[in-house]
């Protein structure tokens, strides 16, 4: 509700409130915009803490292992080297079965 009497002719109090009155409601539109695209790019990016690791390289054990999908592979020298078949076939396998299965 958008209320003016700003000039003395009642037409021109008419447009000016609504000039007030949309630019309101685009200003509300706008925010639930803004805070959809906002929350959608949270979901997408991590807050950066230890917790949410990705791949853990262990050189002493000659370990890579996957967080994600919890694989382990005991061939770091060969997965340095480019040889990243077997942890890549794993993560295609984990991303089906979770399609399948209906998670998002």
């Amino acid at each position: 509700m958008v209320a003016c009497q700003d000039e003395r002719s009642q037409y021109k109090n008419k447009d000016k409130a609504m000039q007030v009155l949309r630019s309101r409601i685009y200003d509300l539109y706008q925010s639930k915009q803004d805070a959809a695209v906002s929350s959608a790019r949270k979901s997408m990016v991590g807050s950066g803490d230890r917790s949410e690791r990705i791949r853990t390289y262990n050189f002493p054990q000659n370990r890579v292992t996957d967080h994600r999908i919890n694989f382990t592979l005991y061939k770091l020298e060969q997965f340095m080297d480019g040889d990243m078949d077997e942890l890549i076939d794993a993560l295609i396998l984990a991303e089906r079965t979770r399609q399948l299965s209906g998670e998002e």
